[in-house]
């Protein structure tokens, strides 16, 4: 379990999370949103190691998180961080080489699900093509916990509707956690079970959608919304 409690950080005078306390459980899947600036980014790096707070804690099973929580938590950045000049097989391989619980033939099959060949160079794949890659790469570990950050941004609809189902399909939803950071609530929701809202670096708001749903009679990102208005 990854446990937050009262995690502030700031870079610079600027303060990014504010007294931040959260518990993120296993076995669910959880949307993260919030407008540009509110935190999302800097929750997840914070949650994977790459950061440290300047105040309060961040625990994995009770230990301080640091880059060492890599070997439980896979993080996906926003941004292709890949050599342009590997094939997709090649990505593979180097992922197999760095991380101990990452499983080659789970991520072929992946990028087998998702249409991507494994001899293609990433330099010559489209936008929507290395999102799928990263995807099947990520999602290739048999992590505790996935940090997915914005997967779905700039990508078309088909690809989007792809990585939606290759969430279910390759994740044990009973025993593992995503985390997603996103601006598509709307289409997502189907697949989340928690929403986690962040305004300016603060928490606002930590629902299960369910709970949305019954008690508060509308869809997520119209709570989203109201929450928002009411300040």
């Amino acid at each position: 379990m990854i446990e937050l409690k009262n995690v502030q950080k700031k870079y610079g005078r600027r303060e990014a999370l504010n007294d931040i306390t959260l518990t993120i459980p296993q076995g669910k899947i959880i949307g993260l949103v919030g407008a540009n600036g509110s935190g999302k980014t800097t929750l997840l790096k914070l949650t994977a190691g790459l950061l440290t707070p300047s105040g309060g804690s961040a625990t994995y099973g009770g230990r301080s998180i640091t880059r060492k929580i890599a070997t439980h938590i896979a993080y996906m950045p926003d941004v292709d961080l890949f050599y342009p000049y590997f094939t997709v097989q090649e990505l593979f391989n180097f992922y197999d080489s760095q991380f101990e619980d990452f499983d080659l033939t789970k991520a072929k099959e992946i990028a087998h699900f998702l249409d991507i060949q494994l001899t293609s160079k990433i330099k010559n794949l489209s936008k929507g093509n290395r999102g799928r890659v990263k995807f099947a790469a990520t999602l290739g570990r048999e992590a505790t916990y996935y940090l997915l950050d914005e997967p779905f941004s700039g990508l078309d609809p088909m690809v989007r509707d792809d990585i939606s189902k290759g969430l279910i399909q390759f994740t044990d939803t009973e025993r593992q956690t995503i985390l997603m950071s996103t601006h598509e609530l709307k289409e997502v929701e189907p697949l989340l079970d928690e929403i986690v809202v962040l305004k300016e670096g603060s928490l606002i708001a930590y629902e299960a959608v369910d709970e949305i749903r019954d008690t508060h009679g509308m869809d997520a990102t119209s709570w989203m919304m109201s929450l928002f208005r009411k300040g």
